[in-house]
């Protein structure tokens, strides 16, 4: 009961606590504020909020595949937030009426690229680097990592990426498993 507790004070103290003073001056690993720290250990992060609701699930029902618009994420690391110029392939044809294409056109017309907001991705703290392209070759399915996307219209974090969650993915399709592995 004690623990539980402490854990709500400390997930209180996290949401409300102030950001307090930093200095610039002393370089440290840890977190910037004790708020900050309490909300990391708990996993406890802002929705991401997006400029245009893309519709995952529009685009998957009409057979696109999560590497058309995520280019990169069979050649490297990361997997990449698509450039407005990626929307514009199909778009300057496609639904041009709509008005959520009426938006992506409108960036493109700009020359700027929509601020898209990353929805996954692991704090500097957790010292993890992860490259997507081996879990490609390996055939994991994208939906073990972000949830099914083919219900979402927009993306939103549905699995937590902890360590526990990793290491028994990691088990039970017998990938390796030594700290190296993610961790720098």
């Amino acid at each position: 009961m004690r623990q539980w507790v402490v854990a709500a004070v400390a997930l209180l103290a996290a949401a409300c606590g102030s950001q307090g003073q930093v200095s610039d001056e002393v370089f440290t690993p840890a977190h910037r504020t004790m708020s900050a720290a309490v909300r990391d250990y708990f996993n406890v992060r802002p929705a991401a909020q997006q400029p245009i609701p893309f519709p995952h699930k529009t685009h998957l029902a009409k057979g696109a595949e999560c590497t058309d618009c995520h280019e990169t994420v069979e050649k490297g690391p990361v997997a990449g937030i698509p450039s407005v110029k990626t929307c514009m392939v199909c778009h300057s044809q496609i639904a041009t009426s709509k008005p959520l294409i009426k938006e992506v056109t409108s960036y493109s017309e700009k020359g700027i690229d929509i601020p898209w907001q990353r929805v996954y991705g692991f704090s500097q703290e957790a010292h993890v680097r992860f490259n997507h392209a081996p879990h490609i070759r390996a055939k994991v399915d994208c939906a073990t990592c972000h949830g099914d996307l083919k219900q979402m219209t927009v993306a939103e974090r549905k699995v937590d990426h902890t360590m526990r969650f990793c290491v028994n993915c990691h088990r039970q399709n017998h990938a390796p498993n030594d700290c190296l592995t993610c961790h720098f």
